[in-house]
């Protein structure tokens, strides 16, 4: 189903960058972002940790206002595919697969319409850091979840296997 509709491509605004890691003896450190290397549309301003079972997918969901800011570090390795969703956009309908985690640390910044999905696929449970640019249900938890689940959807479109 996927094949018939979208088209294998780059996805405007969707940004990927390493995620470095500094080691010495006591370990290893990453920065996950900083502010003179972000554009301010993509300021987080809340920070979450998951922990996804080996085998089990995330998604797919998408945002109305909301961008991401994944970090994908370890300590698995995930399948993550984006789907541009935004009809106005000149990559509408394409969908771009990336294989991120602990043997390819990676930071991924989803832009608001985008939806996306990731799966662990790896054998050990996988962390995965997010630092959204709004918070979750708003100021004080009031306002509705910004989430348009498509995993709810047994008819979804958006499939992350091939």
């Amino acid at each position: 189903m996927e094949n018939s509709i979208f088209t294998k491509g780059k996805i405007n605004g969707v940004i990927v960058y390493p995620l470095k890691k500094y080691v010495d003896e006591r370990g290893w450190l990453a920065e996950l972002f900083r502010h003179d290397e972000l554009a301010e549309e993509f300021y987080p301003v809340m920070g979450y940790i998951s922990i996804t079972e080996p085998g089990v997918l995330r998604g797919p969901h998408e945002h109305v206002d909301q961008a991401d800011l994944f970090c994908f570090i370890g300590t698995s390795n995930f399948k993550l595919r984006l789907w541009d969703n935004r009809a106005e956009n000149e990559t509408y309908r394409n969908v771009m697969t990336l294989f991120v985690g602990e043997d390819n640390p990676q930071a991924v910044i989803i832009p608001k319409g985008v939806a996306h999905a990731y799966k662990n696929i790896g054998s050990g449970k996988g962390v995965v850091i997010n630092c959204p640019n709004q918070l979750f249900m708003g100021e004080n938890k009031k306002s509705p979840i910004d989430e348009i689940r498509h995993e709810d959807d047994p008819n979804t479109i958006f499939r992350i296997e091939d």
